[in-house]
């Protein structure tokens, strides 16, 4: 997507009034939140990593993710100028499940969200859905791109993961700032999307 639609995209949505959106990145443990924060947001980004240590084995379920040594014990915070009256906040959640009490409070304000997806592990963004779905958050699933992942066709992994037809799927690689943005550039059109869509039900 190119940069005339996300301008255009958030001109949209400044001209509805909003001047600064609260945008959630969420998933599971280990599929890229921090990493897509760190690579898109404008200004140093804000993490609470933390080493893992033994003192998690047993704790955090590193399947799949071995090579892991850090995670997020709170949140991921960046922001990103989508033109000169309108900017995305970014609140990256933790993905482990003794963490996953932060994600109430985490979620106050948000119009939106990303929910990254692991095509190895595709259970571990299964609670992030859960929860976009119970707060009633609109939603994109971005599924990141790692080196030893199969390209499955994004209408399969729709279906495995019991997707809406009107929710985006997008493959992306969350250490490019250019692909993170074209994920918040989708974001921005489903909200427009959904938008009118509900003023158009009242």
């Amino acid at each position: 997507m190119d940069s005339n639609g996300f301008d255009q995209s958030g001109q949209q949505l400044a001209a509805a009034g909003a001047r600064s959106v609260k945008v959630m990145i969420a998933g599971g443990f280990g599929t890229g939140k921090t990493t897509m924060v760190r690579s898109v947001s404008d200004i140093r980004p804000l993490t609470t990593e933390e080493t893992l240590t033994q003192a998690s084995a047993g704790v955090d379920h590193l399947i799949g993710v071995a090579d892991k040594t850090h995670t997020t014990v709170s949140l991921d915070f960046g922001r990103i100028s989508l033109n000169d009256t309108l900017m995305l906040y970014l609140f990256g959640t933790p993905g482990q499940e003794r963490f996953w009490f932060l994600w109430n409070g985490l979620f106050k304000g948000a119009l939106g969200a990303v929910v990254l997806v692991d095509t190895r592990r595709l259970d571990s963004s299964f609670r992030a859905i859960e929860e976009m779905e119970r707060q009633k958050v609109p939603f994109v699933i971005a599924l990141n791109v790692f080196p030893d992942s199969q390209a499955y066709p994004a209408e399969e992994i729709r279906d495995a993961l019991d997707i809406p037809a009107h929710t985006p799927v997008v493959r992306f690689d969350a250490r490019s700032r250019s692909a993170s943005r074209d994920v918040l550039v989708t974001l921005i059109r489903h909200l427009k999307e959904h938008s009118a869509a509900a003023l158009e039900g009242r």
